[in-house]
């Protein structure tokens, strides 16, 4: 199975790009509020979304705009859900998650960056099959792997991933029980440094040189667009292409 970017990775790209995460998380609390109602006790995905915006350091009071708009109770702009699938160099899969107003314009975009990255989108479905949806805790390397491995095994977590090089860790859910893990983690005191509902390949394909910098300027391109909410690939690109 892949492994994400680094936390520390991670955290440079919210630092550098804050307000485009925010008007992302946003939309995605939307969207979650307007398809299963503004309780996120009942409602698992908006309670997600909302973890998400606290842990950005968003304000309470976006977060309730934000469902209100969704909900009804204040004017708003209403977005729909778009998948894009398509490859980049290197035989790279790639999956595209939009949140938009304007579908013409998502795709025009998200065309865009493939052909001047020298990728190709696909048809639905042609690279979906490859991954699949997981919850992912994430501790920095110095956590306590012992402890760490018994609090996930249970709170009846999938797997537990010790990654070699740096000693951070990865526990790994089904989707639909992210929630309960990571609430079972938490209380338990072992509190993630980042935590997702992601897609995660079971195949990665190493890729290197100048291939590596195409699919890692590709990937930034598609992560840059307004209305895309998240990227996923199965590239294992190597720290050259984070130089």
């Amino acid at each position: 199975m892949g492994r994400g970017p680094s936390i520390e990775a991670r955290k440079n790209a919210s630092d550098a790009k804050r307000g485009k995460i925010f008007t992302k998380i946003i939309r995605e609390i939307g969207v979650a509020a307007r398809g299963g109602g503004g309780d996120p006790n009942n409602n698992p995905r908006l309670r997600v979304a909302m973890d998400k915006g606290l842990a950005a350091n968003m304000s309470k009071d976006v977060i309730e705009r934000a469902i209100k708009k969704a909900t009804g109770e204040l004017e708003g702009v209403v977005y729909e859900e778009v998948r894009y699938e398509g490859y980049a160099p290197g035989g790279v899969a790639v999956i595209v998650d939009c949140l938009t107003d304007n579908r013409v314009r998502t795709v025009a975009d998200v065309r865009h960056a493939f052909s001047k990255c020298g990728g190709n989108m696909g048809t639905d479905g042609s690279v979906a099959f490859m991954f699949k949806r997981l919850g992912v805790l994430s501790f920095a390397p110095g956590a306590d792997e012992e402890a760490i491995t018994e609090a996930a095994i249970e709170a009846g977590a999938d797997d537990i991933v010790v990654y070699p090089d740096d000693g951070s860790i990865d526990v790994v859910t089904a989707s639909d029980a992210f929630q309960a893990v990571k609430d079972a983690m938490t209380a338990a005191g072992h509190v993630p440094d980042h935590a997702e509902i992601t897609f995660r390949a079971d195949n990665d394909i190493k890729v290197e040189g100048d291939t590596a910098l195409q699919v890692k300027k590709m990937l930034d391109m598609l992560e840059d667009l307004d209305d895309v909410q998240d990227v996923y690939s199965n590239a294992d690109l190597g720290a050259d292409a984070y130089a």
